[in-house]
């Protein structure tokens, strides 16, 4: 008989019946360890392999100062390359992109397991409660604070401790007034998020269901009112986030609708009016080394006279601090407007605004030089018969770009002016879409109860992954093109890819996922909103996604016919710098 008071309970939690459908602990602990083997491996590829082409480290900076020389040999690069891999901020960036794709690729494997029924279901709520929560906190909080640090240090602030050991104030006060402005905004895209029409319907039938995985159906309060407690805040985040993937995939399919058409149709015709030499791209070079060169030279003038106004500045204070009394303050007013006013002050100013041309002399030279390159294995692809044949799908897609556009545009048309907002009368993209419409009559042709309007909807975003995999290289070049005139855009870009490519894919799979809710039969369709405790609402997913699809491709567009009508002389793209490159302007 057990101690009283000990071992002893007799609740309902401790009398209830045991379930004689619940697997045992070794039959959950091997399929929870397949989600584990699962997130192991794809954060160890993530890490080792994708990681490092994504996140090259810069030629000339590796985070602490150091400054290397374009012509520098093998083995120095290899060893500055190495120093600037072990950067803490290096260090959690890898982490925090392998970790985000590892737990997309594990949440679409649950969603799967999810829909097919696949693995026991304890397993996959002990799965999906660790899942979700890891998930939001890296594209919440983790990723974005990490890219408001690389955007804070590209304005010039530097979070490296000062000399006497103190931790920089004004730059970490800027980081977290932009960290703040973020989750603000983040927050405030609720507001856009409609109400489910059904969601007690939806929450009672997931806690009912979560309860039955668990053994038992006995509680203490109501079923819809533990469920709202339980999932309020993942529930908020899930919907912010689907907000914003359909905004960024609308965005960058938009942008590749059209980058794609213009790279394939009109600029295969500039390549054959003006073929690009080696000529071209050895005085491209030359002049891109020739930038490098007086960067580094006056970088390292500048860190020069840096450390000697320090060390004049350090001076007078411990002068100050032995001698004491007035003296020390007038010493120090008249030390403050000596350094003012000196040669070296001047000196320094006039170097910053020269390095700041350099960079962004550097930065357009570095692109037009990958564009270049570019092009000219294009050409020489174009030539071969291979490459005649691989031309065939990208002239075909190029066409459906432009298809797509148009049907998009004459669909919001038709909505604003002939049918209203209603749901029942406006009809979207994805009915008309005949990829999209093909596919769902398959899915239909599967399973007679799907619903083909949500299978085409959802085929729809998930062409628009594809869409953006498959124009990558004329996205590319577009934004080259665009970084032009805003080179700062360019180096961001190059500092964040990482994060920026494992936010995305987070943010897809987590919109997909609450879309495939509306894809499937209605019992299905309550388990996956019991998967992610959130769903979205067609009628508002079409009008978002394609908003901001047109307003990507208008765009688009624009900036490409601006940024062609603002070459020198309406000539090639790449010649407008030809001065520059070889020297005759000296900043």
């Amino acid at each position: 008989m057990p101690w009283p008071g000990f071992f002893s309970s007799c609740d309902d939690t401790a009398c209830k019946p045991v379930n004689p459908h619940a697997p045992s602990p070794l039959s959950l602990a091997f399929s929870v360890g397949h989600f584990l083997v699962t997130f192991a491996v794809l954060a160890t590829l993530a890490h080792r392999h994708l990681f490092p082409r994504l996140a090259a480290v810069h030629e000339s900076h590796d985070g602490h100062d150091n400054l290397l020389p374009p012509h520098a040999p093998a083995t120095l690069r290899q060893a500055h390359a190495e120093h600037g891999r072990k950067t803490l901020r290096r260090r959690a960036a890898a982490l925090a992109f392998s970790a985000t794709v590892a737990l997309a690729a594990v949440l679409a494997e649950l969603i799967l397991c999810e829909v097919a029924g696949l693995v026991h279901p304890r397993a996959r709520a002990l799965g999906l409660a660790v899942v979700i929560p890891a998930l939001l906190v890296l594209l919440v909080g983790v990723v974005p604070f990490l890219e408001i640090q690389s955007v804070v240090s590209g304005l010039g602030y530097r979070f490296q401790r000062t000399a006497k050991g103190n931790m920089p104030r004004l730059p970490w006060a800027v980081q977290l007034v932009a960290f703040a402005g973020w989750l603000a905004l983040f927050w405030s895209l609720g507001l856009l998020v409609p109400r489910d029409t059904e969601p007690h319907a939806v929450a009672a039938a997931a806690a009912r269901r979560r309860r039955s995985y668990w053994g038992g159906l006995a509680a203490s309060k109501p079923v819809e009112e533990e469920e709202w407690e339980e999932t309020g805040l993942t529930r908020a985040c899930l919907e912010r986030i689907g907000v914003v993937g359909i905004l960024l995939m609308a965005m960058l399919s938009g942008f590749a609708a059209v980058s794609s058409p213009w790279h394939t149709l009109l600029s295969a015709a500039e390549r054959k009016k003006r073929p690009i030499t080696e000529a071209d791209v050895a005085r491209k070079e030359a002049g891109l080394d020739a930038a490098g060169e007086m960067l580094l030279t006056k970088r390292r003038r500048l860190q020069a006279l840096e450390r000697k106004s320090s060390t004049t500045r350090s001076r007078p204070a411990a002068s100050s601090a032995g001698g004491g009394g007035g003296g020390g303050l007038v010493g120090k007013m008249l030390g403050a407007v000596r350094g003012v006013m000196s040669g070296d002050e001047a000196e320094m100013r006039a170097l910053r605004v020269e390095i700041a041309g350099l960079e962004t002399m550097q930065a357009n030279l570095g692109a037009q030089l990958g564009v270049m390159r570019s092009k000219q294995a294009a050409t020489a692809r174009a030539g071969t018969r291979l490459g005649r044949c691989l031309a065939v799908p990208r002239w075909l897609f190029s066409f459906y770009c432009v298809y797509r556009v148009a049907a998009t545009a004459l669909t919001t048309v038709r909505r604003a002016y002939g049918y209203g907002y209603h749901p029942s009368s406006s009809p979207a993209f994805s009915s008309s879409d005949p990829i999209s419409r093909f596919l769902g009559l398959l899915a239909r042709h599967w399973d007679p109860q799907l619903d083909q309007t949500a299978w085409a909807r959802q085929i729809s975003f998930l062409l628009s992954g594809v869409m953006l995999a498959a124009s990558a290289n004329s996205a590319t070049q577009t934004f080259h093109l665009f970084s032009r005139w805003a080179p700062g855009l360019r180096y961001q870009a190059q500092a964040n890819l990482a994060l920026l490519t494992g936010q995305v894919a987070a943010v897809y799979v987590v919109s997909a996922a609450l879309l495939l809710r509306s894809s499937l039969p209605r019992e299905v369709g309550w388990a996956v909103g019991d998967a992610l405790r959130s769903a979205l609402d067609p009628w508002f997913v079409d009008r978002w996604f394609e908003g901001w699809f047109l307003v990507s491709s208008v765009a688009t567009a624009v900036g490409i016919f601006i940024g062609r009508k603002m070459a020198v002389g309406g000539g090639d793209d790449w010649d407008d710098l030809a001065g520059e490159e070889m020297g005759q302007k000296r900043c």
